[in-house]
């Protein structure tokens, strides 16, 4: 098949497309490398800034679109898969779903389905925008209920959720927003990670704990890593020769893999139910992920044994007391290394993942 994955978040298509190839498939990734991270892609489409990058854009976008028709599958990260406003990627999406067979939309993070269910519905007991029965009132949180709720981005979304022939999400969290609305079309597929080569180094008796911390300037309060950061320095302060607190902040993707490697734990996304794709990459390597691991996470996984997400609930005293927890016990330490690589193995390794895509397109082919 021919494939075309537009867009990118967290290294989710670069890394997919590489299985779909190794399937035999003919797979082209079109993105701006998910901005400062820098993704590999096959296509570049990025905006620079101001009214001359913007018109640049424009033409360069303008200059594509007869180079992306016959594709078999279109899929698209999200539903602002371009430097776009919505109602300008709205032509783009029908001319690309007149001139393709397939249009397949990712639920895989910020989009308007998320930011309704968590504020209207409330289904998980703490998220991006509520915990418990309180909404988070922090500035990011309000800024994307303004940017989504009743806006040209809803409607966006909407249109494309509705018109588009299937919907793959990659978190539980996303699955629980769509499903109940398109049961018939939206399936959970893991995320896709490619393990690595060379044996990691485990944590050795004797030895600092190394604890790495990615932090992203613009949305540090929103994802929770200002409270992890808190709760990590003061444990660092009480054990200092027990535990290095290593920290990258919006770094690109290949210097945050050089920063990541070595640490023996990682922090990652407090309001989170299930470990994403920077977590998944660090557990592929032995780092425990430290952040979600909520029994959905597990159950919708059908994972019956393993258990290597140290769960924190969004506070600063869990994270602190699960920190605690660790260097109190170094052995469980090397136990949840272990488990780590393991549960990536099983659910994660990314030609798995990349056949659970090609069972979703070959069923899309069937119908025509």
């Amino acid at each position: 098949m021919r494939i075309l994955l537009l867009g990118e978040y967290s290294n989710v298509h670069a890394t997919l497309a590489k299985g779909l190839k190794v399937l035999g498939h003919d797979v082209t990734v079109l993105s701006n490398g998910d901005f400062w991270k820098d993704y590999p892609r096959d296509i570049n489409l990025s905006r620079r800034p101001g009214r001359l990058g913007g018109m640049a854009y424009m033409a360069h976008l303008a200059a594509l679109l007869p180079k992306l028709r016959g594709y078999d599958v279109v899929q698209l990260i999200n539903p602002l898969f371009l430097e776009l406003k919505a109602e300008r990627i709205e032509p783009v999406y029908d001319y690309l779903r007149r001139y393709n067979r397939h249009m397949v939309m990712g639920a895989f993070g910020m989009d308007w389905y998320w930011v309704k269910t968590c504020v209207e519905n409330r289904p998980l007991r703490y998220s991006d925008f509520n915990i418990g029965d309180r909404l988070r009132d922090d500035e990011e949180a309000l800024r994307y209920r303004r940017d989504w709720l009743g806006t040209e981005k809803e409607r966006l979304n909407r249109g494309i959720a509705t018109d588009c022939d299937a919907i793959v999400a990659g978190l539980y969290e996303y699955w629980v927003c769509y499903h109940p609305v398109f049961p018939q079309k939206t399936t959970f597929i893991p995320y896709p990670i490619e393990m690595p080569t060379e044996a990691p180094r485990l944590w050795q008796q004797g030895e600092k704990i190394k604890v790495f911390l990615g932090i992203n300037r613009e949305r540090s309060a929103y994802k929770g890593t200002d409270i992890m950061l808190r709760a990590a320095q003061a444990v660092q302060q009480r054990h200092p020769e027990r535990m290095e607190l290593r920290i990258a902040e919006s770094v690109p993707f290949a210097e945050y893999q050089e920063m990541m490697n070595g640490s023996h734990m990682i922090m990652d996304q407090l309001y989170s139910y299930t470990p994403s794709m920077n977590p998944l990459l660090a557990m592929s390597k032995g780092i425990v992920c430290v952040g979600g691991g909520e029994p959905e996470n597990y159950e919708i996984l059908g994972e019956q044994e393993l258990r290597p997400i140290v769960n924190v609930e969004p506070t600063e005293e869990s994270v602190e007391a699960q920190l605690e927890r660790i260097i109190a016990q170094p052995e469980l330490l090397l136990r949840l290394q272990t488990e780590s690589m393991e549960y990536v193995r099983r659910h994660h390794e990314y030609m798995k993942v990349a056949k659970q895509y090609e069972e979703i397109y070959e069923r899309l082919k069937m119908k025509d």
